[in-house]
């Protein structure tokens, strides 16, 4: 069949040459139902033959639709280092994740930026993306509930990470407490830490909320253990660097049995921070993040950490905003997705330890397996002696870096 030369291929062109109406190939071309697979075949043919290339502005009018999928993601200011695009590792998963949804919906395209996480009018610059897009995807709950509302009835929107208990918009999040939980319940029942230190991320992140109330409901759960204190960080190499120097001034030789940091970066820059006051991990403290981002698996040691599928939180969202595009009556719903825990040797594991656990939707907290008069149990000469690290005498209140603790 001849390519047709000296004017641009049509939608009409394709119809006469394939023998069909030019609804046909409009179905073929936004890949809809009710085509004959030998049709949609001979139709396709013809479209590759002549180079034919869809119209996307007329194809827009005719539907009133942009075909373009905003995604908003969230910088957070922090001094650079080369480990520190790992800030951009997140939302690299991500966009792998929303790219692997519409690659095949030829007709979709996907419009990026990035919003300043202490930036204040955030809500005017996305009144400016309204216009440009048929939905947004929106990151780590940058935007608050009142004006993810205001945001839903100009366009549909989803959060990716976003809080579990939202209503104003549709949310697809990892099950981060359920893997918090589980992290921390090794820590105590399987590695006998009984002195946990804290390390928090932004107030204002819903990862961060549920990965620190999970914290407390295990600790609460067993009460020979304690909180030795905590500190806010910003979910960056540098703040973790901050806290472990802060927390090394603080304490000396007596450090808390573990640091549980709620993210990947903050674990790694604490691990720098001990690394260079020739502090031991984990036979000094253990040492565990979230999220499993590669170069924690580099780290020396190798980070124990909770995997969370940020592909398929991409690719999850996407899926949904796509569906509330075509039916925008749908309920908002909030989409769990199951975390693993994954086992290095900063927690006490032995070394080269390399195990990945999936981790069941929390129901309850696992209750501290010793009874009274065993070795671990409260009291015991085994809880005493905490592995050699030195602890306050019974009593004394746990201290607190200056940063203000939640």
């Amino acid at each position: 069949m001849a390519r047709i030369t000296g004017n641009v291929v049509t939608l009409y062109d394709v119809a006469r040459l394939a023998g069909v109406s030019t609804a046909t190939v409009s179905r073929v071309v936004h890949g809809q139902d009710r085509v004959r697979d030998s049709t949609r075949t001979r139709v396709r043919q013809v479209i590759e033959e002549l180079g034919y290339v869809p119209d996307g502005a007329a194809q827009s009018l005719s539907r009133r639709r942009k075909d373009v999928i905003g995604l908003v993601c969230v910088e957070r200011r922090a001094k650079q280092y080369d480990i520190e695009n790992m800030n951009l590792l997140f939302y690299d998963e991500i966009l792998r994740g929303v790219e692997a949804r519409i690659r095949d919906c030829t007709s979709w395209s996907l419009l990026i930026t990035f919003l300043q996480a202490e930036q204040e009018g955030a809500y005017p610059r996305l009144q400016s993306l309204l216009g440009k897009v048929d939905g947004l995807l929106i990151a780590e709950g940058i935007i608050d509930s009142p004006l993810l509302a205001r945001l839903g009835q100009r366009v549909p929107v989803v959060v990716i990470a976003g809080d579990p208990g939202e209503r104003a918009a549709d949310v697809v999040t990892s099950d981060n407490r359920s893997g918090s939980a589980a992290l921390v319940t090794h820590l105590i029942c399987d590695h006998d830490r009984q002195r946990l230190f804290y390390l928090d991320g932004p107030p204002g992140v819903s990862d961060a909320r549920q990965r620190r109330l999970a914290f407390e409901e295990v600790l609460a759960a067993h009460p020979h253990c304690q909180l030795a204190g905590s500190y806010i960080g910003g979910f960056s190499v540098q703040s973790g660097e901050e806290a472990g120097a802060k927390l090394l001034a603080e304490y000396g030789e007596a450090l808390p049995d573990a640091l549980v940091c709620a993210n990947d970066q903050m674990a790694i820059g604490v691990l720098q921070a001990f690394t260079r006051a020739g502090v031991r991990v984990p036979e000094d403290v253990a040492v565990v993040g979230f999220d499993d981002i590669y170069p924690g698996s580099l780290s020396h040691p190798p980070l124990t950490t909770v995997h969370q599928p940020m592909g398929l939180l991409g690719e999850r969202a996407c899926a949904r905003l796509l569906d509330r595009i075509a039916r925008p009556s749908l309920h908002p719903r909030v989409e769990l997705l199951q975390t693993e825990l994954v086992l290095r040797s900063s927690c006490g594991c032995p070394p080269g330890t390399q195990t990945r656990q999936p981790v069941k939707p929390l129901a309850s907290v696992r209750p501290a397996p010793a009874a009274p008069g065993s070795p671990a149990a409260p009291g015991s000469p085994a809880a005493r002696r905490g592995n050699g690290r030195a602890r306050p005498a019974p009593g004394l209140p746990a201290p607190v870096l200056p940063a203000t603790p939640r």
